[in-house]
């Protein structure tokens, strides 16, 4: 548990991976115990022992400037996300706006057209009625259909142009079997390996298969090959909340049983070698239903209780 050495109080922060330092000359000293005890009380502690509470007070302090930063990365990686989202519906708004434009444009300009053609055609009647009228011809016959046919050019098609935002999108929810993808909420690269229903995929990354919504599945353009194909690895990503602890407490049976099926595909992508998951004592059924996935799901290299003195049998570490 944190404690502010500058306020002399706990601040109710628990830090995972660091132990904790000894404060019982700082907390007597703030309950008013007499200061010259204190001062003998620190010239008796040997130095090592003090050595060590420098070295936890700096491992301390590390943590928790860390976690303020990676809090503030997080809240500006929401912003500049949000930002994004914003732009590119500003994008396809532009895009759906200029495409209805552009058509209006064409469609005006096909009335204008239309209305020429018909002028034209009333014109170059006449002067055919008069030539022949005449008995002369003073404009020949191939120049008039020329000339009809450079007004029928000026007609635009008005078929719609196809948006190429959407376009865009529907090519890259095309999916089939063998597609290279990237699953969105990973941030990790597969393959498809086959279609489950309407809208899940089963996908292959890494070592593992996982059924994945369409919804998250973005076609991705195929990696450069060489001569020699590299080894499928794991590669451990800065996954958003990802934590080497999963607490279940509080949860029911079914819920918790899915959030460790989603947990360890994320660990495992994130290359975490082992994680600890709490279930608590309780009445032992959610501790029971741990053990029982663990042992059938074979990524899972070994499990065991935590020791006494780190929950006992209220958590599971799980070594991967």
């Amino acid at each position: 548990m944190e404690f502010d050495q500058e306020t002399l109080k706990p601040t109710y922060h628990l830090l995972i991976g660091i132990p904790g330092r000894s404060n019982a000359l700082e907390i007597a000293q703030r309950l008013g115990l007499d200061q010259s005890i204190i001062d003998e009380a620190r010239g008796l502690t040997d130095q090592d022992s003090q050595d060590l509470n420098q070295m936890i007070a700096s491992l301390t302090e590390q943590t928790r400037q860390a976690n303020v930063d990676a809090a503030a990365a997080a809240d500006k990686l929401h912003e500049n996300e949000a930002l994004y989202a914003d732009l590119q519906k500003q994008f396809d708004a532009y895009q759906k706006q200029k495409s209805q434009l552009m058509e209006d444009a064409k469609r005006h300009a096909n009335e204008v057209v239309d209305q020429t053609k018909k002028q034209a055609d009333k014109i170059i009647k006449d002067i055919r009625k008069k030539q022949l009228a005449a008995g002369k011809t003073v404009i020949k016959e191939d120049q008039l259909i020329d000339a009809q046919g450079s007004i029928n050019a000026l007609h635009q098609d008005e078929t719609l142009t196809q948006n190429r935002v959407l376009n865009r999108e529907k090519r890259k929810h095309q999916l089939k079997k063998g597609d290279e993808v990237l699953v969105k909420s990973y941030g990790q690269r597969g393959v498809i390996m086959d279609k489950l229903d309407d809208h899940n995929y089963e996908v292959q990354m890494g070592i593992l298969k996982m059924k994945i919504d369409d919804s998250d599945l973005e076609k991705a353009a195929p990696e450069a090959t060489t001569k020699k194909a590299p080894k499928a690895t794991i590669r451990r990503t800065r996954s958003d909340g990802m934590t080497p602890t999963l607490d279940l407490r509080g949860h029911r049976y079914e819920e918790a049983m899915a959030e460790v099926d989603r947990y360890i595909d994320s660990a495992l992508l994130a290359g975490y070698p082992s994680v600890t998951i709490i279930h608590g004592k309780g009445t032992g059924a959610l501790r029971q239903g741990v053990i029982d996935y663990l042992k059938s799901n074979r990524r899972v290299k070994s499990f065991g209780f935590s020791p006494a003195n780190a929950g006992g049998d209220g958590s599971t570490i799980v070594k991967l």
